[in-house]
């Protein structure tokens, strides 16, 4: 339109064109976008004005006028819209944390020859509730935990969680092999996704669950069964160390990459005044302006003398400070102390 209005074709009439761009705008681009094809259109009409010395004359006036109406009703129309589509978004996603929050339940302070704590950080990214998950329950063989993620967001991920979760709080109170307890919450996730209509068909292609579970009895030891999940974090006397699994596993769900017998849980000393984290990507993987994944193991040894809680806090606060409270991803955590006797202490 520019160059017909610049050039000897002027005598086209391109008016209506530019009263279209807002119009066009308000639909597809929002208010920012409405009122920058409006100021667009604005400059094109102010350019071609004065370039062809047609101010004052009928066609320009009724242009201009044109112009701004359309402006002004695609800006207020777009603004409701997006309103309206944030409330629906806010509404699904109060829904979705509502459900995490009943089916997540907070860790006890003490737990057998334990301090524990636990935290779930939501993401704030529209109504996609991630699918981490976390439980803890003392049972005839010591206390059982299990840290896990459920590969996508929204309702569909929270239905996983509490199918792995139910499958998780049944079986860790009778079934004295760790292997088979994790198994046995494959298996209900796999029956869960072969459930006609259950889960979109995304999901039921490619849906996999990471998940970590560990025992800690009165032995001063911690046994492991990892099925590709971030390795917990091990502090003792001040050092931390990953507690990496000898034999990787893949996630929930592509146990057809099994091609070997079933493995054994992994133990590794863990002893009075240890502390032992178990924890999703979603912190690991959290990045600042420059693109820096978040410190985990120094912010560890930074503070070993803060309580379960009182750590989980902390660690909460550099995490909102490291990405300037823009987490990219749900965040699910569980910390152990290893008491030094019975006393709580």
């Amino acid at each position: 339109m520019l160059v017909i209005e610049l050039t000897p074709a002027h005598f086209i009439y391109t008016g209506p064109l530019l009263t279209a761009i807002p119009a066009l705008a308000a639909v597809t681009m929002g208010p920012g976008g409405t009122l920058s094809a409006a100021g667009l259109a604005l400059v094109i009409s102010t350019t071609t004005a004065t370039y062809n010395q047609a101010w004052g004359t009928l066609q320009v006036s009724t242009n201009f006028l044109a112009l701004a109406l359309v402006s002004v009703a695609g800006f207020i129309l777009s603004s409701a819209a997006q309103a309206r589509k944030q409330s629906e978004l806010d509404q699904v996603r109060r829904i979705a944390v509502a459900a995490q929050d009943v089916i997540l339940r907070p860790v006890p302070d003490r737990l057998g020859p334990l301090r524990a704590a636990s935290m779930c950080l939501a993401a704030g990214t529209g109504a996609q509730v991630g699918g981490d998950l976390y439980e803890a329950v003392q049972t005839p063989y010591g206390i059982r935990m299990i840290v896990g993620d459920v590969r996508g967001k929204g309702l569909n991920a929270i239905r996983a969680v509490a199918v792995a979760l139910g499958a998780f709080r049944q079986v860790a109170h009778y079934e004295d092999d760790l292997v088979e307890v994790m198994d046995l919450c494959g298996a209900a996730l796999r029956r869960e996704v072969a459930v006609p209509g259950a889960y979109d068909q995304e999901v039921r292609m490619e849906g996999f669950t990471t998940a970590l579970i560990a025992q800690v009895s009165d032995e001063p030891v911690v046994h492991l069964v990892n099925r590709g999940h971030p390795p917990p974090l091990l502090l003792h006397q001040g050092k931390v160390q990953a507690l990496m699994p000898a034999s990787p596993l893949p996630p929930l769900g592509l146990e057809d990459l099994i091609t070997g017998p079933p493995g054994k849980p992994e133990t590794y000393p863990f002893e009075p005044g240890d502390r032992l984290l178990l924890y999703t990507d979603g912190v690991i993987e959290a990045r600042n302006r420059d693109n820096e994944f978040f410190p985990l193991v120094e912010a560890m040894e930074a503070a070993p003398a803060l309580a379960p809680t009182e750590f989980l806090e902390e660690l909460h606060q550099q995490l909102l400070r490291h990405t300037e409270g823009h987490l990219a991803d749900d965040v699910a955590m569980i910390l152990i102390d290893r008491l030094h006797d019975g006393t709580g202490t």
